[in-house]
């Protein structure tokens, strides 16, 4: 492993020390702290009442349907997984993204 050059280290320990910097890097742990319970929330839930009380599950969407109420719910919970990921990417994209390059650019200045 190389030692970086002490201007390297200078110029990390400014980004590091920088208010933008550190609001972005709370504010990024947050958002994906958020969307782990969210997520972890809805799959433990689910097997909870499976676990518990199957037949809840196994009931038919309406008196004459062969699809029972696990499955809806079980794609809905997928369905929800991927848009929570792609709003997560979205905004990181869209948000996140500009304020690391503000901060780099700063940081260069």
């Amino acid at each position: 492993m190389t030692i970086p050059p002490k201007s390297h280290t200078d110029h990390y320990r400014r980004i590091r020390q920088d208010p933008k910097f550190i609001a972005l890097s709370r504010a990024r742990g947050r958002t994906s702290w958020w969307l782990t319970i969210v997520v972890l929330s809805g799959y433990f839930l689910f097997m909870g009442v499976a676990a518990s009380d199957p037949q809840l599950l196994h009931r038919p969407l309406y008196p004459s349907s062969h699809i029972s109420l696990g499955i809806p719910l079980g794609a809905l919970l997928i369905v929800a997984g991927w848009s929570l990921t792609g709003w997560y990417v979205h905004r990181a994209n869209n948000h996140y993204d500009r304020l690391n390059q503000s901060i780099i650019q700063e940081s260069q200045e």
